[in-house]
């Protein structure tokens, strides 16, 4: 595995309070693709808490959007896509560890 995208994802999932939020937001891009207020509305968050963490996850190439302002669709970027495995491991283990607390 690339250990620039380990980084990458340590960083932005485990290396700050937000990553549980931008976490759920990668899961639901997943299983389909979605525009920021159909993101907001099946995860039950405020559109602008979306739209700040989809900034961040654009901003370190983890999704990608298609189209522009509002009916943007954001998608899995390819290199997460292709470390997934990698992502929901980490990901895993920092649950796992928030569970023995």
């Amino acid at each position: 595995m690339s250990s620039a995208i380990r980084r990458v994802i340590w960083w932005v999932f485990a290396g700050n309070r937000g990553g549980p939020n931008r976490a759920r937001l990668v899961v639901a891009l997943k299983e389909r693709p979605m525009n920021a207020n159909q993101l907001s509305e099946f995860l039950g968050m405020d559109y602008k808490t979306i739209r700040h963490h989809l900034t961040v996850l654009l901003k370190n190439r983890l999704v990608i959007a298609e189209g522009q302002g509002y009916g943007a669709m954001y998608f899995v970027a390819p290199e997460l896509e292709q470390f997934y495995d990698e992502f929901v491991r980490i990901w895993e283990g920092i649950n796992a560890e928030h569970a023995k607390d």
